[in-house]
Parts: C-alpha cells; structure tokens; sequence
C-alpha cells in the first residue's frame, strides 16, 4: 500500500459511522483515546467543512510492543479511524495500515504479531463500523 491508508465506503453518515466505530472498539475491549468533530471545529472558526470525524483508539498492549521496537511508532499510535463526507455525500472511512506503520518505523520480526492482530482488528471493526 503506497500511502499507507485503506478507505472504504459506509453506508451510514459519518457521524453514525464514528458512533458505530465506538461501539465496535469498546465491546471489542479496546481502549477509546479520543474523539473529534472537525467539521464541529471548524464551525467554530467560521470555515465550512463536510463531516469529518475521527475516533483515536488502541490497546496498549499492542502499541507498546510496536513502541518497545521503535519508538517513533508512537507517531502513528494510538489507531485512528476518520469517517469523512466527500462532495457527492457518500460517506468514506479511512485509517492507517498497520503493516504501513510497520514498514514506516522499519519495525522487525518482535512486532510481527501485534501488527497481524492490530491489522485484523481495525478492518473488523471498520466493517462493522460502516455496515458493509
């Protein structure tokens, strides 16, 4: 994956998308960091934007194994999954490969596992997430 995103399409909006998204981390036990409304934000700040909203989440069991073999994998940690409205309204989810994160941070063979469970977890969830 060049860029390292996987975008797939949703049939919810995107604020259902992140609430759907939420629901799937914390029954999955997994930890919710943080939630943000862009488009919210920058209402604030008189500027138009479409929906966006992102919803940072782990486990930190995971992240610290990736963090224990190169520390600048906490760059692209905890996971973040952004639900975003393109200009014809069809709602969009992206986040980050994991395997990416991994070949950014030149992460070897000790973080193989955590990676192959957070990559199975993250499409799990996006798939209930978006209803597809």
């Amino acid at each position: 994956m060049e860029d390292g995103l996987v975008t797939i399409v949703s049939r919810r909006s995107a604020r259902d998308t992140i609430d759907a998204m939420v629901d799937a981390i914390v029954k999955a036990g997994m930890t919710v960091f943080c939630r943000i409304d862009h488009a919210a934000n920058a209402i604030e700040v008189g500027l138009p934007l479409r929906p966006t909203e992102l919803v940072m989440f782990g486990n930190p069991h995971n992240g610290t194994v990736l963090m224990q073999d190169e520390q600048t994998a906490g760059l692209d940690l905890p996971l973040r999954a952004l639900a975003w409205e393109d200009e014809n309204g069809e709602v969009w989810l992206t986040y980050n490969d994991p395997h990416w994160i991994g070949e950014r941070h030149e992460l070897d063979y000790k973080s193989h596992d955590a990676l192959i469970r957070m990559e199975s977890g993250i499409s799990g969830l996006a798939r209930q997430a978006t209803g597809t």
